[in-house]
């Protein structure tokens, strides 16, 4: 296992683990850094997201620029759903608007595979988009990370 490429936790993954995985995940998603988020998969990881199918931290570096080229002021929040072994099942929804000022709450399941030292090899993501009144956003922290103190998917309610 090459050191340099390792991103802890690794797996066997346990409850403390894979939770912290999973915030690690929000945390770059909320960085908007295609570059940053990108170095977080193995050098030919694999892509479901909708119906687009990335290869490789090229192309997902890519796709990520585009969405948030159009996904403006995009913030995320994940939710561990199950874990075993190097695998871990979230939840999400993460809220957005389009250059038009109309207002999306998308809502998802993500299944992740990750090699031994702790790189994403597999994302498999099923999205919906439900559009939403500006007055309806739940997610209205500064743009970035999500403070420590705002509640997650279940104590929302969603």
């Amino acid at each position: 296992m090459s050191t340099q490429e390792a991103r802890p936790p690794l797996p066997p993954f346990n409850l403390d683990t894979a939770t912290q995985k999973v915030r690690m995940a929000e945390d770059g998603w909320n960085s908007r850094d295609p570059e940053r988020v990108a170095l977080v998969y193995t050098p030919d990881s694999q892509w479901r997201n909708r119906a687009e199918f990335p290869v490789g931290r090229a192309q997902i570096i890519e796709f990520l620029k585009h969405k948030w080229a159009t996904e403006l002021e995009y913030r995320l929040i994940k939710e561990l759903w199950a874990f075993s072994d190097n695998r871990i099942a979230v939840r999400f929804a993460y809220e957005w608007h389009n250059d038009q000022q109309q207002w999306f709450r998308s809502y998802g399941n993500e299944n992740w595979e990750f090699t031994e030292n702790g790189l994403m090899q597999r994302r498999y993501a099923s999205i919906n988009d439900l559009a939403i009144l500006e007055s309806e956003r739940k997610f209205q922290w500064p743009q970035g990370r999500r403070p420590d103190d705002h509640p997650g998917l279940s104590e929302l309610g969603l």
